[in-house]
């Protein structure tokens, strides 16, 4: 019997590299790179599908530049709101599952309390907005799927908060960050291991959250890296990390101040608890001193 293949959208991106890592043994996965196969092409949907013939489909592809969105909102909705629909479609067609993954920002941060999967929506910016129509595309096209909205990503390949941190604190005595904006860790390890089980879950369809456990500030998370990479050897010696306003560091997306999301409900149905944030932040900088180890 013919193992099942499972396709990975956006593979070269660092949830596309953790989901490829992180593939249950049960099914076969390909990944699959921009280059590969751009999102935005309906017909070269048609023929990445056509050629793997998947039976899940983990759609990591996305426009992820907040700040750049409102200035190019064209390509943003094009990546995040009018793929996401194609790609249902053509899922649907196929009797593909879907998993896409949407973000934190659907929501304009005004809540104190976690938010939950059915909590109303109001982005702040165009990068929020085009993933909110891209996921609410996949839930109205009948396709079996799982939209999963995540928080932070971070992991040690890729364009993240953590790897930025970790340039300026060798690179400064000082860095400033913003202490105001609370929201939740997310290794993109653990994150890429809730895709597939909910990839496997074929009965449930909806909208689910995921996050390593815990909130904190930038500041918080910045605190954390520089204590961890310290003790880890991946700092000479720990830097000065001063808190500032968001007001101190204008961008020009806003962003939600708060963000935590509610997970109880992904936690219930696939039986798991997340890690502790500070937990899984060890983990991924134990990785980022194991490949600087093998450079030569």
């Amino acid at each position: 019997m013919s193992v099942p293949r499972a396709l990975v959208l956006g593979a070269g991106g660092q949830l596309g590299m953790a989901c490829t890592a992180r593939s249950p043994g049960s099914i076969e996965v390909v990944g699959v790179t921009r280059r590969e196969c751009d999102i935005t092409d309906y017909g070269a949907l048609e023929r990445c599908l056509d050629r793997i013939a998947p039976k899940v489909v983990v759609n990591a592809a996305a426009y992820t530049a907040v700040d750049d969105a409102e200035d190019h909102p064209e390509q943003a909705n094009a990546i995040n709101a009018d793929a996401p629909s194609a790609l249902a479609e053509i899922c649907a067609q196929r009797g593909a599952r879907l998993v896409h993954l949407s973000t934190d920002f659907v929501f304009d941060g005004a809540g104190t309390a976690p938010y939950a999967p059915d909590s109303r929506t109001a982005p702040l910016g165009v990068y929020g907005a085009s993933k909110l129509i891209g996921e609410q595309a996949v839930t109205a096209s009948g396709v079996s799927h799982a939209v999963v909205r995540t928080s932070w990503v971070y992991a040690a390949t890729g364009h993240n908060f953590l790897l930025t941190m970790l340039r300026l604190m060798r690179e400064r005595s000082v860095v400033r960050v913003v202490n105001d904006q609370i929201g939740s860790p997310t290794s993109a390890t653990g994150l890429a291991e809730i895709c597939w089980a909910l990839a496997l879950r074929e009965e449930v369809s909806g909208v689910f959250h995921w996050s390593d456990r815990g909130e904190v500030s930038w500041y918080d998370f910045a605190c954390a890296i520089r204590d961890e990479a310290t003790a880890l050897g991946l700092l000479a010696e720990p830097v000065s990390v001063e808190p500032i306003a968001n007001e101190a560091f204008p961008t020009k997306a806003r962003r939600p101040r708060y963000s935590v999301l509610d997970v109880e409900e992904t936690c219930s149905l696939l039986r798991v608890a997340p890690r502790p944030w500070r937990e899984a932040l060890r983990d991924v900088l134990r990785s980022v001193s194991a490949m600087e180890e093998v450079r030569p």
